[in-house]
């Protein structure tokens, strides 16, 4: 085994979070799933990565509950469980680490949200020399406010402005600046045919 599934931040605190209504793919656990199975039955690592915010007080605080894997995916026991505190998986934990006593090489990254801990990974592992698949359909995030919004703003206020970056444009600017720079890019259905031809 010299490959790993990374599936980052697909955790209860989105949800708890007040935005999940405008995410961009409200059943990604249902892909995510997909490409655990996939994982699992290829011997592969699968790394669960979870963000955590201790004493903010928000949902991705570990004292309130949010953080950890969504209610419908199962980790399986032996499968690594890391919190992280900064955007990627990398910096504040020992991901590296994990990888490097296993053997691991090539890395498939999942999760929430598109352009931010998953794109960030993503750029880290490629400069600390791994191959990366980045499964865009089994990735998500929000529409991102302009700039010069007001701070907290409401679900329909955020989809109301014409300033707001949807989330489809986030993802398609997302797959243009990674292609062929930081990762090959798949789908889930790409990674299930090619694991049938490879059977």
């Amino acid at each position: 085994m010299n490959r790993a599934l990374i599936v980052i931040d697909v955790q209860e605190s989105f949800r708890a979070g007040g935005l999940w209504e405008t995410i961009s793919d409200p059943k990604i656990t249902d892909r995510v799933d997909r490409l655990v199975r996939l994982a699992r039955r290829a011997g592969d690592l699968v790394v669960w990565v979870l963000h955590s915010e201790p004493g903010s007080g928000n949902a991705f605080d570990p004292a309130l509950g949010h953080v950890r894997v969504m209610d419908e995916l199962r980790r399986e026991e032996g499968e690594p469980l890391i919190h992280k505190t900064a955007h990627n998986a990398f910096t504040t934990t020992n991901l590296q680490q994990l990888l490097t006593e296993r053997g691991i090489r090539e890395l498939t990254v999942c999760g929430i949200r598109t352009e931010q801990c998953v794109e960030t990974t993503t750029r880290v592992a490629s400069d600390l020399g791994y191959g990366v698949t980045f499964v865009v359909d089994a990735t998500a995030t929000n529409p991102i406010p302009h700039r010069d919004a007001p701070a907290g703003l409401s679900a329909a206020e955020l989809l109301a402005d014409p300033r707001t970056l949807s989330a489809q444009e986030i993802i398609r600017r997302t797959e243009y600046v990674l292609a062929g720079r930081f990762a090959t890019l798949a789908t889930v259905a790409e990674l299930e045919a090619a694991a049938g031809a490879e059977a």
